[in-house]
């Protein structure tokens, strides 16, 4: 029944982007009448085998349960794959965020992480054409018309360019943003949000969303986002993020060099150190872009990787970037610090009222505050290694949204922090596949400003020496 929820939460989602090939206001009954026909096949199918469900017992009832199971994932990942955007997302967080799928399943749904069905190789030539005045094949010494990915916004080409360099071209699908009239009509959306919610600012958080779907359809910001964070890991040992190619990034493409590497299906098969490696590079890469460049990359799903054994990782498609003021990222520090270093349930509960993450108050006892909330810095609190595993994962989640606890009538998001709640259910989850073992608090206090900790790991000494080389080039 897992996958029903999902559908559930498909068709509460009525704000999506998706491929358009008619009017707006067509595509938007085309969409949803796709939607409540994905529910519907999902019900009907579940209806349908109830009496043989009834009927069995023991191992045959879990086998017809997982064998259900397996062919909603596929109708859920063939249609959401063809719908793309906000669809095709909810399908990518399930295929790494809901604790109760199957390995099948999850496999199944795996498939919308970086292969979905392409866009027609016209229409992506159109938009080469209409971007750089030239057809793919005369902008490009090369141009493979294959899509290497197909994602919710655009799809990736293999191409070369006129001076020889082999880079990637993200083309965005024909006529997306005009979708972005869709996110008006949000009613399903904001009654999900209220129920679920209870204490949010709904508004506050659909106009975030309003606003970070906008940034991230606009290639440019994208471009901008990812050549910032490509100068400032210049030469670290462990992160690559591709450089941007300027003359041929626009506002619907996104031109960069080409990468290669194993993708996160691969990695599941690799030696366990291996993949701890891996995680630590995705970890240190999260929080040294929070606390040093003040931004988030709000998109942490397992296809925006690609890894190299001795724990290198390429990181890809910057759409979803956060960017953050110094008095934004204060309450951030002020938190980890009073919770985590200074051990201070009173200045923990009162660094929470004033980041508007708490009513102030509220008629709760700072540890009924402090019991809710750990399970977010359980990672950090104390020195050790600890497995971040999918239970852990799972908890994260299943706190984020426990509307039965009495703190969550009292606590929200504000509307700065939103993006980084990806955090809580994407990150977390994608170490969890791993199982990925470290001493996060001793890595957290190399990164955390107010700490300055000494290297905690043969990477963390890398890392050092990188940044004793940058200062001096600075300097």
């Amino acid at each position: 029944m897992k996958l029903i929820r999902l559908l559930a939460a498909v068709l509460a989602g009525a704000a999506t982007l998706v491929l358009p090939r008619r009017r707006p206001g067509r595509l938007r009954l085309d969409r949803a009448r796709a939607a409540l026909r994905l529910a519907a096949r999902g019900g009907a199918r579940y209806a349908a085998s109830a009496p043989r469900l009834f009927a069995a017992a023991g191992e045959q009832r879990q086998l017809l349960r997982e064998d259900l199971a397996l062919q909603t994932a596929e109708d859920v990942a063939d249609t959401l794959g063809a719908m793309k955007g906000v669809m095709m997302k909810i399908g990518q967080m399930a295929s790494y965020v809901d604790d109760g799928l199957s390995p099948a399943v999850r496999h199944t749904l795996a498939r919308l992480q970086d292969s979905v069905p392409p866009m027609n190789p016209r229409l992506a030539a159109a938009v080469v054409e209409e971007e750089l005045g030239a057809p793919p094949e005369q902008a490009f010494a090369r141009w493979d018309p294959r899509p290497i990915a197909a994602a919710s916004i655009g799809q990736v080409h293999r191409a070369v360019t006129l001076d020889g360099r082999a880079v990637a071209v993200k083309v965005q699908y024909p006529g997306i943003a005009e979708t972005i009239a869709d996110l008006r009509n949000v009613a399903l959306l904001r009654r999900m949000l209220r129920i679920a919610a209870p204490a949010q600012d709904v508004d506050a958080l659909l106009s975030e969303l309003r606003d970070r779907i906008g940034e991230e359809l606009d290639y440019r910001r994208e471009a901008a986002s990812q050549r910032l964070l490509a100068a400032y890991y210049h030469g670290h040992p462990t992160i690559h993020i591709p450089g941007i190619i300027d003359e041929l990034s626009t506002r619907r493409l996104v031109t960069s060099e080409l990468s290669s590497g194993a993708r996160f299906a691969e990695l599941a098969g690799w030696p366990q150190h291996e993949r701890d490696l891996a995680a630590e590079t995705i970890y240190r890469f999260a929080f040294r872009s929070l606390y040093d460049v003040r931004v988030f990359n709000g998109d942490p799903h397992p296809g925006n990787y690609l890894f190299h054994h001795g724990g290198k990782v390429t990181f890809l498609d910057f759409g979803l970037v956060s960017h953050f003021s110094p008095a934004e990222l204060q309450p951030l520090m002020q938190m980890a610090r009073t919770i985590c270093v200074e051990h201070d349930p009173e200045a923990f509960r009162r660094s929470l009222e004033n980041a508007g993450f708490l009513r102030p108050g509220a008629p709760l006892s700072t540890q009924a505050i402090v019991d809710h909330l750990a399970v977010f810095y359980d990672t950090i609190r104390e020195p050790g290694p600890l497995t971040i595993t999918s239970d852990y994962a799972s908890a994260v989640v299943h706190r984020f949204f426990d509307l039965r606890s009495p703190v969550a009538d009292y606590i929200s998001v504000p509307r700065p922090y939103v993006i980084l709640q990806r955090i809580n259910l994407g990150l977390f989850a994608v170490l969890g596949e791993l199982s990925a073992t470290a001493d996060w608090r001793a890595i957290s206090e190399e990164i955390w400003p107010f700490v300055h900790g000494p290297a905690a790991t043969p990477m963390g000494e890398a890392e050092a020496a990188w940044q004793t080389r940058r200062h001096a080039a600075a300097a």
